[in-house]
């Protein structure tokens, strides 16, 4: 992060590497969540899918609002189909043959790095092998999710 270690609450008093592990791969999770909300809410500004959202509804996608008054437009089925696959990513670690369970959750990053599946980002170019190239990727990655975060509040 741009700002090195910054911890006014004092929440990492304890030097507890697991607490903070899990921690940091929330923080990752949210960040990478936050992004693609931004995005989700930009990007309709500028450019909306032809055809229809919903045709039993009669329901295309330009009919639907920007913003959060899209989810007025929202048909219940499209809801549960976006609720059913958050919680199946949640629950399932990210198909990690390395995930731990925590509570009702998986994650795959508690052993090793947070935040990091193993897959790379996108998958198709493959994962960054150069360490100091890794360490300023994760905090770019980390400082652009806190923006984002602040962003789509």
């Amino acid at each position: 992060a741009p700002v090195g270690f910054w911890d006014p609450l004092g929440l990492s008093k304890s030097g507890d590497e697991a607490t903070f592990k899990r921690r940091r791969a929330v923080e990752i999770k949210h960040g990478r969540v936050s992004m693609l909300a931004t995005m989700g809410y930009i990007v309709p500004e500028y450019f909306k899918w032809p055809g229809y959202l919903s045709p039993s509804m009669d329901l295309k996608f330009e009919d639907v609002p920007n913003g959060l008054a899209a989810f007025s437009k929202l048909p219940v089925q499209g809801g549960a189909q976006i609720v059913a696959f958050a919680g199946f990513m949640e629950t399932t670690g990210f198909n990690s043959g390395e995930a731990k369970n925590i509570g009702l959750q998986r994650c795959a990053t508690q052993a090793g790095e947070p935040g990091n599946y193993g897959v790379g980002f996108p998958t198709w170019i493959g994962k960054v092998a150069d360490p100091e190239v890794r360490k300023r990727k994760l905090q770019a990655e980390i400082a652009n999710g806190r923006l984002a975060m602040m962003a789509i509040i």
